[in-house]
């Protein structure tokens, strides 16, 4: 008993600075924004109780919102059906050997490492309409001058950014997904070969099956990195033109430090929250048949 209690005592001490960062830089500005979204307050005067009016005015009253939201499950769709197909595609061959398997690794990976400003920075030079590697393709390409104002144009200024922030994260998950086939038991793999499995057969039948809780964790972290998204978008077009290109967390920013409306913008920062946490829960759910299946072979 006292071996027992010594063993927690020894565990709460090295857990309690992460849970008391947690609860410092998480939990209370959690609970201290979802307190000022129910009220009017600009930061200085006096808070009015308003309740849910915050958020219902965010649907009806706010013509940028919705547009917003709409934004960010594009970016949603484009991580789940392109970044993590590339991500999981990249890892199997990889980990099944390649001449050179470290170094691209390591070159998939740099982009994640590298700042969301300074890849902001890269591909609005990219999408430039006079110097931009894009246009000057295109130019080179058609034999014509092409000078498209990528960024600037409402109906591409959006999709614009949906490239890069694809494509920044893809090595992300490549790592998660290459380190979740590595530890699959090579007995598998020998004995499919006995029984004369092609590598499709292989991926299909005990890669991927055997990686469904690591799918499920980099769905759950491309979902929510997605509906978050600020700093590249914010970076390359700052919401426009014409908020074409906002995002729920710029929409919030701009409410917060630029309009003084903090209770309304509070009201859109944990609007992002329950959605991250709605669209988890509904993911956890989604893949808890899967995760049995595969935890059985």
């Amino acid at each position: 008993m006292d071996k027992m209690l010594g063993r927690k005592s020894y565990i709460a001490v090295f857990v309690l600075p992460a849970l008391l960062i947690f609860v410092s830089f998480v939990l209370i500005p959690l609970v201290i924004s979802g307190t000022y979204s129910l009220f009017e307050y600009d930061g200085i005067g006096k808070m009015k109780f308003l309740g849910l009016q915050n958020y219902i005015d965010m649907f009806t009253a706010d013509r940028y919102f919705p547009k917003a939201v709409a934004n960010s499950l594009v970016l949603v769709a484009a991580s789940l059906l392109i970044q993590l197909p590339i991500s999981l595609i990249l890892a199997l061959v990889l980990a099944h050997g390649v001449k050179g398997e470290k170094f691209f690794r390591t070159v998939y990976f740099v982009p994640v490492v590298i700042s969301s400003m300074v890849i902001g920075q890269l591909w609005m030079k990219i999408f430039h309409s006079e110097y931009g590697l894009l246009n000057i393709l295109i130019s080179a390409i058609s034999g014509d001058t092409f000078d498209y104002s990528w960024l600037s144009n409402s109906k591409t200024a959006f999709l614009s950014t949906v490239v890069p922030a694809v494509w920044q994260y893809i090595g992300y998950h490549l790592l998660i997904f290459y380190a979740g086939i590595k530890s699959i038991s090579t007995e598998y793999y020998e004995a499919a070969q006995i029984d004369g499995a092609t590598k499709w057969q292989t991926n299909t039948k005990i890669t991927i099956p055997l990686l469904t809780p690591v799918i499920k964790t980099c769905v759950i972290f491309s979902i929510t990195g997605s509906l978050r998204s600020f700093d590249l978008i914010y970076v390359m077009t700052g919401g426009g033109p014409n908020h074409a290109s906002e995002v729920p967390a710029t929409l919030m920013y701009n409410n917060l430090f630029r309009r003084g409306l903090y209770g309304y913008g509070s009201a859109q920062a944990f609007f992002i929250v329950i959605e991250c946490l709605l669209f988890t829960f509904i993911i956890s759910r989604i893949f808890k048949k899967s995760e049995q299946n595969a935890s059985a072979i």
